[in-house]
């Protein structure tokens, strides 16, 4: 194992994400939420974005980040690469770790890198033994980079591998079981490859077990054709659908609250419509934790 390093010295407290509704920060909103401090539970950041010794970005992050509690999301780890993974990458995000202190640090069951070059994008994997095999592996060799859990998130897809002999919800969880870590479950990806791949997807929320997910993200989706056929897009450029509130419903239902981020990383909104679909989000929970008081008061 390539060691990254020890801690480095911070002045931020790793206060917990808490069980309720966040968004995402984007560039675009830095100047509300440096004057204005908008009201909302937590705010999540795009890892690869603050990869960097320093710089204006990273300066209003410091800013922002002692008012909120922080989770911290990437995209560049490549967790499902044959090859393994690249430990100058895991120092650079173990030093974001150490600076900012974040409570959740996320990734994606997905591979990016062949031949030390980095594709844009986030590419599915076979659902066969060896490639949990080399998952579980790599994943955890970055929880011990990295000093702590990482929460792995089940990918939307439009293609399926002829060689896969495990469903991608058993894939998920025996993945969380064998290396440790925690599962992010994105419901509208859910919903996405359920409909792109024709089965329920409440077979995928009720194969996952609760006690494994530790956080929730819901997000837009666009409807598009592929030869002749109808395809969902999980594109992030979109208020999330109906069908997508009513699947986190059945969820949080499932599985109980969790911390529940509503993404938005295209055609970016006012900060203002993005917290709307936040409180959105908010009010599933709320509406949760009512019922359950309702439960326990009847009984």
């Amino acid at each position: 194992m390539t060691s990254v390093g020890t801690p480095l010295t911070t002045e931020f407290e790793s206060y917990p994400v808490p069980v309720a509704a966040g968004i995402g920060l984007r560039h675009i909103h830095f100047g509300e939420f440096l004057k204005d401090q908008p009201g909302v539970a937590w705010l999540e950041v795009h890892s690869e974005n603050y990869v960097c010794p320093g710089g204006s970005r990273l300066a209003t992050l410091e800013t922002i980040r002692r008012n909120y509690p922080l989770s911290c999301h990437g995209v560049g780890l490549s967790l499902g690469s044959a090859e393994g993974l690249d430990f100058e990458h895991l120092k650079r995000l173990r030093s974001l770790v150490d600076r900012f202190q974040p409570s959740l640090v996320s990734e994606h069951m997905s591979w990016s890198t062949a031949g030390g070059v980095y594709l844009n994008d986030l590419l599915p994997l076979p659902y066969t033994e060896e490639a949990l095999d080399i998952l579980v592996r790599n994943i955890s060799q970055a929880q011990e980079a990295l000093g702590m859990q990482v929460l792995i998130e089940n990918p939307s897809s439009y293609v399926t591998f002829a060689q896969s002999t495990i469903p991608e919800w058993e894939f998920c969880a025996e993945t969380a079981r064998r290396s440790g870590c925690g599962l992010l479950l994105d419901v509208n990806n859910v919903y996405v490859s359920s409909r792109n791949h024709g089965y329920d997807p409440r077979d995928f929320l009720n194969a996952v077990p609760g006690a494994l997910v530790g956080e929730i993200h819901v997000a837009g989706h666009s409807d598009s054709e592929w030869d002749g056929h109808p395809v969902l897009i999980d594109d992030h450029g979109s208020p999330v659908k109906d069908v997508v509130w009513n699947l986190l419903d059945e969820a949080l239902e499932r599985i109980g609250p969790k911390p529940v981020l509503m993404e938005w990383d295209l055609n970016l909104p006012a900060l203002d419509v993005l917290l709307g679909e936040a409180a959105k989000a908010q009010a599933a929970l709320d509406q949760l934790v009512a019922a359950n008081k309702m439960l326990v008061n009847v009984a």
